[in-house]
Formats: structure tokens, sequence, C-alpha cells
């Protein structure tokens, strides 16, 4: 059953209930308020003819004939105690209008049938003053069909109107759920358009206020909608990005297996070359593997209290190793600095942006490693006299496999542009952030900043670079 049946069935379900609760109440009250009516019609004529009641010496009742038709709408009799008739109304039977209680002292009303016809009938005792004994019954009817006709007809128009109400309840209501529900059709059509044709570019009509429901679920659905496509977009481009890097290691290690075949000998250089390129095609994995970890939010850490002047002396020390073609590696500002995290990851981060300033620095130019504190954050940054990289690169160095110059060599180090991509992540994992500032012809540096131990920074989500 679709949800705009379902709605119109509770709508008109729940408009059926409560008029029926109403029906009842009004049917009832108005069977009370007639029935009443009557009521006090026969007490107020019972008053009037015990008025006017004669009591002989030897106990009979006797009644004026006018006193019996004080009331054109009602019969009358009256009972002795003893069971005898004393006088009632022309054309009644000799029969009680209602069963005679002994000894009832006050005024009974019941609903009598008497020749097929509903009464009302009321036992009044007559009571003899001043010994205050009762000397007789005075019973009055008053038929009911009036009463029941009414109630009839009231029934009828409720159930007539009740059904007219909520047919027309559930047309309005029908047309209503569907005029509410139309944008989450259009919502599913294009969805299910996207899905038949893997085009995450299609967008839903906002229809109706943002602010609404209805709009803040279109809204929704296409923030989802872009976020998928980016997703996906990114998808594509890191699976060609892999398949390009491993193209080039491949080929070189087919081409020295078939130098092999055909020489029918292990050269050592085309050994040393397969062994090279499988080494860079492990670092690689190994990088991804450790990308998705971070991204993911399970990188493996082993936190400890760490010394970071002390992490940049080791990574000045193996900076120098790497540097080659005359560049030199420099310690600018150093101070004494405490940070929890794990030494291995934030070294790998360091040797990272070292690896990339050397290789973007021509010979002569100078990689300047400093450490600073600056409120509650330890700032590490890396300089160095580079050619620098345009503004609109730098949203950009932190992706996989992103280089400014394609066509450049990749380093040793590096090996196919994720560097970067892995100190991004894991100096986020160490609730830290990395900022860039570059300028072209004048160099690049990258500072990260660590929240120091025991010192509550007022920044505790670091923005991202």
């Amino acid at each position: 059953m679709t949800l705009r049946a379902r709605l119109t069935l509770w709508y008109s379900g729940i408009l059926t209930g409560v008029l029926v609760l109403f029906g009842a109440a009004v049917y009832l009250l108005l069977s009370y308020l007639l029935t009443k009516q009557v009521d006090d019609s026969l007490l107020s004529t019972a008053s009037d003819i015990r008025s006017a009641a004669i009591r002989t010496v030897d106990g009979v009742i006797g009644f004026p004939s006018l006193a019996l038709n004080l009331t054109a709408d009602a019969q009358v009799q009256v009972w002795q105690t003893d069971g005898v008739l004393a006088v009632q109304a022309p054309g009644l039977q000799d029969l009680p209008l209602d069963e005679l209680a002994p000894g009832l002292a006050a005024a009974r009303y019941r609903n009598v049938m008497l020749d097929e016809v509903e009464y009302r009938v009321l036992t009044y005792p007559l009571i003899a003053q001043p010994e205050n004994r009762i000397v007789g019954y005075l019973q009055l009817a008053s038929s009911l069909a009036t009463v029941r006709q009414a109630l009839s007809n009231l029934l009828i128009l409720m159930v007539v109107g009740g059904i007219m109400a909520v047919a027309a309840a559930g047309l309005v209501g029908w047309s209503t759920a569907g005029a509410a529900l139309r944008p989450l059709d259009r919502a599913t059509e294009t969805a299910v358009q996207i899905t038949r044709a893997d085009d995450l570019s299609r967008r839903i009509p906002l229809a109706g206020p943002p602010r609404g429901e209805v709009g803040r679920l279109t809204q929704a659905f296409n923030e989802t909608l872009e976020r998928l496509e980016g997703l996906f977009e990114t998808q594509r481009r890191f699976l060609a990005d892999v398949s390009h890097e491993l193209r080039t290691p491949l080929t070189t290690i087919r081409g020295n297996v078939d130098l092999i075949r055909r020489m029918k000998t292990a050269d050592p250089e085309s050994l040393e070359a397969i062994k090279a390129e499988v080494d860079r095609m492990s670092r690689m994995v190994n990088d991804l593997l450790l990308l998705a970890q971070a991204e993911s939010g399970r990188l493996p850490l082993v936190l400890e209290q760490l010394e970071l002047d002390t992490l940049m002396l080791e990574v000045f020390k193996q900076a120098k190793v790497l540097a080659s073609n005359g560049v030199r590696v420099e310690i600018g500002r150093e101070e004494q600095v405490q940070v929890q995290g794990d030494k291995d990851r934030l070294k790998q981060v360091f040797l990272n942006l070292v690896a990339n300033a050397l290789d973007h620095t021509a010979s002569g130019g100078v990689v300047t490693l400093s450490l600073g504190c600056v409120e509650g954050w330890a700032r590490l940054t890396v300089s160095d006299t580079g050619r620098g990289m345009p503004q609109e690169e730098l949203p950009h160095i932190f992706e996989r496999f992103y280089r400014i110059d394609p066509a450049r060599k990749r380093s040793e180090f590096g090996g196919a542009g994720l560097g970067l991509s892995i100190a991004y992540w894991i100096t986020r994992s160490h609730n830290g952030r990395i900022e860039v500032a570059s300028e072209v012809g004048k160099g690049t540096t990258f500072s990260v900043w660590l929240p120091r131990v025991g010192i509550v920074t007022a920044d505790s989500a670091p923005a991202s670079a």
C-alpha cells in the first residue's frame, strides 16, 4: 500500500472515529434530554392530580372528573394499596400501567410496552398527611413515539451526514496527500533515472519553500548526490592514477624479464632494475594502505610523549643525506617542545615534507627546518627557496597522486605523489593541521601544527589545510 493511501486511510479513520464518538455523545444527550422532558411533564401532572385527590373516611381515594383530564397526552390510573383500581382515565383496561411495588415510597420511572407502543410510566405514591401513610398509587403513562421518532431521524441524519463527511474528507485527504508527496515522487523518479543512466550530475528541482520539510529533504538529497558525484569522480581519478603509476614499473619489469629470457641468463643489471621497481610498487601499496587507514580513522598509532626538537634533529640528519645537487639543509629557529604522538608516523610526515622540498629546490638552494611554540601549539616548518607553486594549485597539493608538474622525475623517496597526502592525514590523526604558503619564484613553506602536551588550545578542532 502506498504512503498516499495509508495517509488517506489514517485521516479518514481518525475522522470516522471522531464522528462516531461525537454522534454517540449527541444521541445520548438528546435521548436523555427528551426523556427528562417527558419525566418532568409526568411529574408535574402527577403533582397537579395529587393535589386534587379526595380521600373518604374509609380510605377510598376519589378524584373530581376534571382532575383526570389535566393532561391530554397522558394515561392516568389510581390504585389503592390493596391492588384495587380506584379510578382511571376512559379507554384503559383494568390492568396496571406498570407493575405495582408495595411499599414504594418514591416516584419511579420505567419504560413499558403497551399495545406494541412504548410508554414512559410514572408510578407515584399517594401519601396521606399528617400520618404520613401511603394510601394509594398514581400511575401516568406518556407515549415515547415522538421521542423515538426524533432520535431515529437524528440517527439517520448523523449516519448519512457522517458517511458524506468521511467520503469528502477522504477525497480531500487523497488530493492533499498527493500534492504533498508529489515532490517525493519527483525525487524518486530522479533517483531511478540516475540509477538507470549512471548520471550523478542530475539534481532534483526544488519545489516549494526551501525551509519546508520537502525543501530541506530535496536539498539534503541534492547535497548527497553532489557528494556521491565527487566521491565517484575521486575514485575514477584514483583508479586512473593507480593504473598509470603501476604501468611504468610493470613495463620495466616485463622488459627486463623478456631480456633475461632472450639472453637465457640472469643479468645483474636487469635483476637490480626489477628489484628497484618491485620496491617502488611495494612502497606505493603500503602508502595507499596507510592512506586508507588514515582516511577511515583506523590508523594504528603508538602514542607517547615526544621531544619534537629531538625528532627534528633526526630528520635534519637524514635530510642532509638525501640532499643532492648542491642543496643545503639548515636548521633555523629551534625550541624545546613536547607533544603526544607516534614517533615513526610524525617522522614520516617530516621526511615527506623535506623530500618534497628537496625535489623542488634547484642547485644552490636552501631547505630550512624550524620549530617554535605559538600559544598551545607546536609549529614545525619546512621552507625551501625553490620555484614555488601557483596559488590555484595549493588547494590540491594534498590530493593523492597530484603533481604540479606531471612530467617531473619521481624522487626515490616520494615515489608516486603520495607523500603530501600521507603527511596531511597523519597530521589530522594527531589532532593537528598542516598549512602551506608559496609564491612562484620565491619558494614554499609547509607548517605542521601539533597540540602541545598539557596545553588546552582554543582551537580544539584544527581546520584542514
